[in-house]
């Protein structure tokens, strides 16, 4: 196991990661803040969601789980129908815009880390990928009651 001081510094090194992902933010487009664009990948990934679920997913009130929402469908990137289930509650689903918008912001990130990786070798960047799905993956295993800490 590592010792405390490896642990510290990756905690130091987590916050730098948040850093970078603030800066690949400021790359979004007009009207597509991050947690936009997390609820399009989300869609994406899980196909239909109930706004409840979603909620959970981003793990936000659904006050602002709503916002988003407004704000996609407003602009035509989701659409909000009936549940055949439960006709009070709401399905959302991309759309063809949105599955377009979603393509034009993977298509920016991938360009502004392939700008700012240009001197990394192919195997430090395949390295780093497979490290941080690592990473996640041992956090979405991890117990909901494990306290978690910012800075």
């Amino acid at each position: 196991m590592a010792e405390k001081a490896q642990y510290e510094e990756l905690t130091r090194q987590l916050s730098a990661v948040s850093a970078v992902r603030r800066q690949l933010d400021r790359s979004l487009p007009g009207g597509c803040s991050s947690g936009t664009a997390v609820v399009l990948a989300l869609l994406d990934r899980h196909g239909e969601l109930r706004i409840g679920t979603l909620a959970e997913l981003l793990a936000v009130d659904m006050s602002v789980t709503s916002r988003h929402v407004t704000h996609l469908a407003e602009r035509g990137w989701i659409d909000r129908s009936p549940d055949p289930a439960d006709r009070r509650s709401r399905v959302l689903r991309l759309t063809s815009e949105g599955r377009a918008r979603l393509a034009d912001l993977y298509d920016r990130a991938a360009e502004s880390l392939a700008l700012r990786l240009s001197d990394w070798s192919e195997e430090d960047i395949h390295r780093l990928t497979s490290l941080l799905s690592r990473l996640r993956a041992s956090f979405d295993d991890a117990p909901s009651h494990t306290p978690a800490v910012t800075f």
